[in-house]
């Protein structure tokens, strides 16, 4: 038995993480083509403004990606870098390659900014395991902020994020620890811990780090999986010594399953 895990992992120890596959569903609930739970709108928020939630969810719920992008300014802005051309080709590809996710969007608190409407809303997102794609199964968080004016989404901001992904018959549950928040040059401890005995299994992980860009979300990412001594993957990393936003990852396969968490962490001056 562990002659043949040994060879399975050497066939997959080497696969690419569309990362930003999985950040692109949580943005206002706009997901095309998925099976949608309506918007959670709220009573005291402007007409408008509830509104424009409904209109996205409509358009997405038929494939429309023009209909979806008639939201957004063709000025749109995103905090990691994102314009208009780059959101509408990424939704026109991932619609092409996930059909099965539901979601539901809340819209958590809202104020007006002069003319403009900021509005926090909280996106979660559940694709049940697929036999047709080796029982594939995605979870996710993201809290975000728009900018709305003039009724389109004018600026976009991811605030926190926090994404698993699960592939075979018995994925390993893993216990993940990242602070959400660290300081500019600061040292933090990445734990992502394997909750049940692995038995004779042997495992294989990896831990990844990088800086949230607008082109990591048009290209898969490389992962080189290593053997682990340990239930585990134990680090301890630094933060850049300039602010901004990273993904920290942790990706652990066994014969029979594999998972991979993302967490956004936000480095920050004070």
């Amino acid at each position: 038995m562990r002659r043949l895990i040994i060879l399975l992992f050497k066939r997959q120890s080497h696969f690419s993480s569309n990362r930003w596959i999985l950040l692109l569903l949580l943005t206002l609930g706009f997901t095309a083509g998925w099976k949608c739970a309506q918007a959670s709108t709220s009573p005291n928020a402007p007409p408008e403004l509830n509104n424009l939630l409904t209109q996205i969810d409509t358009a997405a719920n038929q494939r429309n990606v023009k209909g979806v992008m008639q939201f957004y300014s063709p000025n749109f802005t995103h905090g990691d870098g994102l314009n208009y051309q780059s959101m509408e080709q990424a939704l026109n590809t991932l619609w092409k390659q996930y059909p099965q996710l539901k979601y539901s969007t809340q819209l958590q608190s809202w104020k007006p900014q002069g003319n403009v409407i900021v509005a926090d809303t909280v996106t979660k997102i559940t694709g049940l395991p697929s036999p047709n794609n080796n029982n594939m199964a995605l979870s996710a968080t993201i809290t975000s902020r728009q900018q709305i004016s003039g009724g389109k989404v004018v600026r976009q901001d991811i605030l926190s994020e926090r994404t698993q992904v699960t592939a075979g018959s018995q994925p390993p549950q893993i216990d993940f620890k990242l602070p959400q928040q660290v300081k500019v040059g600061q040292q933090y401890s990445f734990d992502a811990i394997v909750q049940e005995p692995l038995g004779e299994d042997y495992i294989l992980g990896t831990a990844l780090e990088e800086p949230i860009k607008a082109n990591k979300y048009l290209s898969p990412t490389p992962v080189d999986l290593e053997l682990l001594s340990s239930g585990g993957i134990f680090k301890v990393g630094k933060a850049p010594l300039t602010p901004g936003s990273q993904w920290v990852s942790a990706v652990i396969m066994r014969g029979d399953g594999m998972t991979m968490i993302t967490q956004r962490m936000q480095v920050v001056t004070k």
